[in-house]
Formats: structure tokens, C-alpha cells, sequence
């Protein structure tokens, strides 16, 4: 397995999900959100193995602006102005090569093991 961690060191899910892999002994890469984010390729294929940008989005985040613009934005609008803010993405995202989750699922990630 090639498990990648991308979350914030202040986000109780992504330190939930790092724990969670450190007990089984499963190795892992953090990237902190904030200071690095997601390369175009990375963040394509975390959009296609959750099935779309929408589930991508943190509708409790912050920048409620940004929030409410995406929301009358086309859907290749919504995904670029996505990438650009990448605050606005929900943490952990937790990719096993073209696999992908978005939040804490244990249940999901118990299945890869």
C-alpha cells in the first residue's frame, strides 16, 4: 500500500486518521493541506475516485465567501476555483493509489488492507 494523508496539523480527523494507520502498522505519507496542498494530477484522481468535486467541498469551512460563489459557479468553474482554494477541501483525503477517500472511513480503509 501507498497511503498519502493530505490534512491539516489542526484538523481532529486528520490526527484520527494518521492514528488510525500508525496502530496497524501501516506506513504513510503526510502532506499538510496548507503548506504544500495537492498537485493538478493528485487532486484529479482524489475527483474521480470520490466521484466528483462536490464531495470534495467543506460546506463548514471558513472562507464562506468563496463558499457561496462555487455555489452558482458551472461544474469546471467550481472544480478550477476548488483547486485554487484548497482550504475549502474537506480533510483528511486519504489516497492508496487511484483510491481515494474524503473525511474519516475507517470502514473503507480496513477494506484496502
Amino acid at each position: 500500500m501507498n497511503i498519502q494523508i493530505f490534512g491539516q496539523k489542526k484538523c481532529f480527523d486528520t490526527k484520527k486518521a494518521e492514528r488510525w494507520f500508525k496502530e496497524r502498522g501501516i506506513r504513510f505519507q503526510s502532506i499538510d493541506m496548507k503548506e504544500k496542498g495537492m498537485s493538478r494530477g493528485e487532486f484529479d484522481n482524489v475527483k474521480r475516485a470520490v466521484s466528483g468535486v462536490e464531495s470534495l467541498i467543506n460546506e463548514a469551512a471558513k472562507d464562506k465567501q468563496t463558499l457561496t460563489l462555487m455555489k452558482y459557479l458551472s461544474d469546471s468553474d467550481r472544480e478550477e476555483k476548488l483547486f485554487e482554494n484548497q482550504q475549502l477541501i474537506r480533510t483528511p483525503v486519504v489516497r492508496n493509489g487511484k483510491m481515494a477517500t474524503v473525511g474519516y472511513c475507517p470502514e473503507i480503509w480496513s477494506e484496502w488492507e
